[in-house]
């Protein structure tokens, strides 16, 4: 009989709640960090109520996100050529040392170009944080930290993952998908153990950092239909193959644009360059800027009243307030708008909302890859879900010729999922994120999953035909 080992379980207690807490209070602190630089810089804090940018004025943000890309071109240039560099969290979870100092002044400038408005994703700072964090937890425990400890390696790499993944799981108040990050794609390994020892320190982190955050709703989806339908089934399953085709270019144009960052001085003018672009962007689309809250919730919020009586959606008025097309429509919000989506569809109109989305779908992809390209760091996950909604919400509306029994919300819920899998290949992760950051109701994973599982199947193909 084996004996048990407790003082392996007494590690593995502490660092799900230990562990699990401070890198929970971390996330939340980081969350509060981001508001405040939104408002220091640009004069709002995002909310359920203002999703984006939208009340700002042009000049504003223009000159936020260019000096804030300008100033964190300059410190990431003395960070990465004068000091220790930070690696990666999967390069930290194989191994790799993340200095301390360094990693905090990495994670707050990712929290910083976001809060200013840079067109990339939050959610890498609260997983290199945690993995920074995990590593210190196992000095302390000595866990991995000899010579010829093969098994001690495997714990260390374990506690770095799921770490990892408690950082994104708190940041995003997303267990499920904390979990999922480490499991599936830093240790690509799902056994019982890492499962349990992931999900009960997500869970830790996701309690601690909502009690310092608060809980809001980060994503509105309350104009979709209560029920799924046998078409909306069809809809996942061909909105699903369109998404894995996008989803595996998007994820090759993100590798590229990492892969060919400026190393030198260049950083120093290529990043507010590139904040200047995303500014006059703005201009016309103030749904590019930041992680991409806003552009998804754009595709979330597209409201046809016409299918209320048979699908059961119905938008609130509250909803219909905070909506990006009300935003866009202008303070009047008046019903002839080009861009009010809640009236009728009829064909004109529908020309006009595809525009509109079409136009935020490719000015998000495209200054989000230019934004990575000129040295900045930070992720891809929220970019992809906004990618994901716009898309979806395009097809949906085509859909709805056809099939008017479902909404244009559901549909863009299944486009977030299906896409954010393909340019992860993660279809755990991003089925589980999309669903918690929504809300949505549980027997909607029905359909996301079949949309997830096309997805997956479809862009794993594709990127093997890519090499």
């Amino acid at each position: 009989m084996e004996k048990t080992d407790w003082k392996r379980i007494g590690w593995l207690t502490a660092a799900t709640l230990v562990l699990g807490a401070i890198i929970g209070a971390c996330a939340g602190l980081l969350t509060l960090l981001l508001y405040g630089v939104e408002y220091m810089m640009l004069g709002f804090i995002e909310s359920e109520f203002i999703p984006g940018a939208f009340t700002v004025p042009a000049v504003r943000r223009i000159a936020s996100v260019t000096l804030g890309l300008g100033v964190a071109g300059v410190i990431w240039y003395l960070l990465r050529t004068k000091t220790e560099k930070v690696p990666s969290v999967k390069k930290a979870v194989n191994g790799g040392r993340m200095p301390f100092w360094q990693t905090i002044v990495h994670v707050v400038l990712q929290i910083f170009i976001v809060g200013s408005g840079a067109s990339i994703g939050r959610e890498v700072a609260p997983r290199e944080l945690g993995a920074m964090l995990a590593q210190r937890f196992c000095d302390i425990f000595h866990i991995g930290d000899g010579e010829g400890d093969a098994h001690g390696v495997l714990d260390r790499r374990m506690v770095v993952a799921v770490a990892a993944g408690a950082g994104l799981g708190g940041v995003y108040n997303a267990p499920l998908a904390g979990m999922f990050f480490a499991v599936e794609i830093l240790l690509v390994d799902v056994t019982l153990e890492k499962v349990a020892f992931g999900l009960g320190m997500s869970a830790t982190a996701a309690f601690v950092a909502t009690a310092i955050k608060g809980e809001h709703m980060f994503y509105d989806i309350g104009a979709m239909q209560m029920n799924s339908t046998p078409s909306l089934m069809l809809f996942a399953l061909l909105c699903g193959t369109a998404c894995g085709v996008v989803g595996a270019l998007f994820r090759k144009g993100s590798q590229w644009a990492e892969s060919h960052k400026p190393t030198g001085r260049s950083l120093m003018w290529q990043m507010p360059i590139a904040g200047l672009v995303t500014g006059l962007v703005s201009i016309v689309v103030p749904q590019v800027m930041g992680n991409g809250r806003a552009a998804a919730q754009l595709g979330f919020s597209t409201f046809i009243p016409e299918t209320a009586d048979t699908s059961g959606a119905a938008q609130s008025a509250a909803s219909a307030a905070a909506s990006p097309w009300t935003f866009l429509a202008g303070s009047d919000g008046a019903p002839g708008s080009v861009v009010n989506a809640g009236t009728p569809l009829e064909l004109n109109r529908l020309w006009m909302l595809l525009g509109v989305l079409a136009l935020t779908f490719v000015a998000k992809a495209l200054v989000t890859l230019m934004t990575i390209r000129s040295g900045a760091s930070g992720g891809v996950l929220q970019p992809g879900i906004a990618l994901g909604s716009t898309l979806g919400t395009m097809l949906g509306l085509l859909w709805l010729f056809v099939f008017p029994v479902d909404s244009v919300t559901a549909c863009a819920l299944i486009g977030a999922a299906a896409l954010l899998s393909a340019s992860q290949q993660a279809p755990l992760m991003a089925m589980c994120l999309v669903m918690e950051l929504t809300e949505a109701p549980i027997e909607f994973f029905v359909p996301v999953g079949m949309a997830v599982a096309a997805s997956a199947f479809v862009s794993s193909r594709l990127l093997h035909r890519l090499g």
